[in-house]
């Protein structure tokens, strides 16, 4: 393969053993002993499914003198490659040692033809054997990584004995993570009410060879769930994507360089009612006044608002990303591409219901509720509630369910009581969730509970769904009691009326017929 790119940093051992050492192009002058055993050559910090070309870039005589410096004499050539200039390769070799001749022109006349090896990778570590002493150029296979989360390597190492090289062929990142409602902490997962605005934001970093790619493609694509609604034109809530030097600018908001007209967004709505949203820019190397370094970071933050389609409950409402981005340093980054692994995070919602009840346990009907959540307090410090939304009610309208709430301080008030029924009292209460908020895989872990009870003696239980899950559901019976201003109809207070009004008229007829005696 022609026009090897940019191997300064990995060929730098070529040229500073060289310059070290100028009997590396001497004739045999005695002192020395000729070894021509073959070597191992272990590369560390490989993954699997990988395939590494090695070509013998120089060859020669390997000389260890007296001291047990081992030099390379009457260089040569190695086999398949081909060199288009018309040096000698002791004469390309001189040059690059006195600087006079750059790795690059070296590269732009060197042409590879066959590998003297090619090795399959294993985890960890891969060994290949049977190196007679030079120079190699290791490589991965072209088309081997298109289309992978891994990325091509290339490096030059010398091999005068048994020896090791660690793989250089980091790869970019990807974290998302989403906010909780009033806090200012980026977590894994959060809770939020129906229509409420989500903020997210993504993370992404630089592989260690940026400086080898002469472009560099960089692609966000994120996939929301059915329950999340995003608005690409809605300039309040849009994507604001920057670029920051290192992790502790973008931590802290500082010193970053506003891209967000650098990349191109495009939504997708999917047929399992998902959206895909892709952030996309072709070359990010391209962008005026932006230097990329190993430690530079790209920040994308943005709002999507959770909708009436939210699933309650601890399945939650996901959102995953991914980046990406060119990993093939050994083209340009022209062409082949790479992803990342998925990262996701989940909002979780939830649901109250109240079942109006008699003092018998049985349904009642007839009743009417308004739940409030707490917002703030005022000047005087007393609370400010604000409405969440009117209840789905059963067709008997003995139960009432409030739909996608989050977590918080609320009020449920008794709008209309049944008739004959007294009306009770306000009831405050707390929503209170525990999900993870740091988990890389976030696991559907949630613990809900309707705790800390304040007036009106109700008690909440979460319910669960058919696999043992919560389904994001609390429960609360509230029970009316019948009036008792007025006896009921047929009590004891009814006869006892009876008994006084029956001696009155008793009286009365006792005093008329004296008053007519007494006249008489």
């Amino acid at each position: 393969m022609k026009h090897l790119k940019k191997l300064a940093a990995l060929l730098l051992a070529v040229v500073m053993t060289m310059a070290m050492s100028m009997t590396v192009f001497a004739a045999d002058d005695g002192t020395t002993t000729t070894k021509s055993d073959t070597y191992k050559l272990t590369l560390t910090g490989t993954a699997e499914k990988h395939t590494y070309e090695v070509y013998q870039i120089f060859t020669g005589d390997l000389k260890v003198n007296e001291d047990g410096s081992k030099v390379l004499s009457n260089v040569k050539w190695g086999t398949g490659i081909t060199y288009t200039g018309t040096e000698t390769a002791t004469e390309v070799a001189e040059k690059l040692a006195a600087g006079t001749m750059t790795i690059a022109d070296l590269e732009d006349k060197l042409t590879l033809t066959k590998p003297v090896q090619t090795v399959k990778s294993s985890k960890d570590s891969t060994d290949i054997d049977g190196l007679v002493a030079g120079y190699y150029l290791v490589k991965d296979q072209n088309g081997t990584q298109a289309n992978t989360s891994d990325a091509y390597t290339k490096f030059i190492v010398e091999v005068v004995g048994d020896t090791s090289a660690a793989i250089k062929s980091d790869v970019p990142t990807v974290k998302k993570k989403v906010r909780d409602n009033g806090e200012t902490t980026w977590q894994d997962s959060a809770d939020y009410a129906v229509n409420d605005w989500v903020p997210y934001k993504i993370t992404g970093t630089m592989p260690s060879r940026i400086a080898d790619y002469e472009k560099y493609k960089y692609i966000f694509t994120d996939t929301m769930s059915q329950g999340l609604t995003y608005d690409k034109d809605d300039a309040a809530h849009k994507a604001v994507i920057t670029i920051y030097k290192n992790a502790s600018d973008a931590e802290s908001n500082a010193n970053g360089t506003d891209v967000t007209t650098a990349f191109t967004p495009t939504v997708t709505p999917n047929t399992d009612g998902t959206t895909t949203v892709k952030w996309a820019c072709e070359n990010l190397k391209g962008i005026s006044g932006v230097e990329l370094t190993k430690d530079t970071q790209v920040v994308v933050t943005y709002y999507a608002k959770l909708n009436e389609n939210a699933v309650i409950g601890s399945k939650g409402n996901d959102n995953e990303v991914t980046l990406t981005y060119s990993n093939n340093p050994n083209k340009g980054g022209d062409g082949e591409t790479g992803t990342t692994p998925k990262d996701k995070n989940i909002v979780f919602t939830y649901k109250v219901v109240v079942n109006k009840k008699d003092q018998s346990n049985n349904a009642l009907a007839g009743a009417e509720f308004t739940l409030e959540k707490k917002t703030g307090t005022d000047a005087n410090g007393k609370a400010v509630y604000a409405k969440v939304g009117d209840p789905i009610k059963t067709n008997d309208g003995t139960s009432f369910e409030f739909n996608r709430l989050d977590d918080g301080d609320y009020r449920l008030t008794e709008t209309k009581t049944p008739a004959g029924y007294n009306t009770i009292d306000p009831v405050e209460f707390t929503i209170t969730a525990t999900h993870e908020e740091t988990s890389e895989a976030v696991p559907k872990l949630l613990t809900l509970s309707g705790g800390d009870k304040k007036t009106g003696g109700v008690t909440f239980s979460a319910g669960k769904a058919e696999d043992g899950s919560l389904d994001g559901s609390l429960t609360t019976n509230i029970v009316n009691k019948k009036g008792s201003v007025l006896p009921s109809t047929g009590g004891v207070g009814t006869r006892m009326f009876y008994v006084f009004g029956g001696c009155l008229v008793a009286a009365a007829v006792v005093l008329l017929a004296l008053k007519k005696r007494k006249e008489a």
